[in-house]
């Protein structure tokens, strides 16, 4: 299989780091597609044939199926693993966490990197990236709540919802977040690097 993505990119690292803790090896049971987006290369013809909603991580099997949306590839990757709950209830409470990552997390901690990081923090998003805090904050908060009653945010076993708020949250401080005040969210943060086939995230 094929996986297109951005390796810098939040959302996309949650593939490299599932795949890597599920034992999927890279170059053996998947191809890595590096794409820049900065570059136009996700609006490519060639690329929106395959995904007309032009973004990344994307997931291509070789009998053609596909996946997109980095919940739903990584929560495919980790099926039968000790990573995606089967237990009904628990099951839900990952993607209730999940869907908080997207909704509630990511709109604010990774806009705000994104600004940053990718374009420099130019004078006509400064606005927009200062507006960023507050809601990323509120995140940050919730989760701390919930890691000051369990190791992981489901309970006591790293499952896909870790690795969804993982992914934006350990460089949170490239987007201007200082996480000095969060101690238990840097003691999950260490918890999941500390994990065995753990990788990190590549630089550029």
């Amino acid at each position: 299989m094929k996986i297109y993505g951005d390796s810098m990119s939040g959302n996309c690292y949650k593939i490299q780091l599932t795949a890597a803790l599920v034992g999927l090896k890279l170059g053996q049971d998947y191809q890595w597609i590096e794409l820049d987006i900065l570059n136009g290369d996700t609006k490519t013809p060639d690329f929106t044939t395959k995904n007309p909603n032009g973004k990344i991580p994307y997931l291509e099997f070789d009998n053609g199926n596909s996946l997109s949306e980095s919940n739903a590839i990584i929560n495919y990757l980790a099926a039968d693993s000790e990573l995606l709950p089967t237990d009904k209830f628990t099951l839900a409470k990952v993607q209730q966490w999940q869907f908080f990552e997207q909704y509630s997390h990511e709109p604010y901690i990774a806009v705000a990197r994104f600004i940053n990081k990718y374009l420099n923090l130019p004078d006509d998003r400064l606005a927009e990236y200062q507006s960023k805090q507050a809601g990323g904050h509120r995140a940050l908060a919730t989760m701390e709540r919930q890691l000051s009653q369990s190791q992981y945010l489901t309970g006591d076993q790293l499952t896909t919802a870790d690795i969804s708020l993982y992914a934006y949250s350990h460089v949170a401080d490239e987007g201007g977040f200082d996480l000095s005040n969060y101690p238990n969210i840097n003691a999950w943060l260490t918890r999941i690097a500390n994990t065995k086939q753990y990788v990190a995230m590549k630089q550029r």
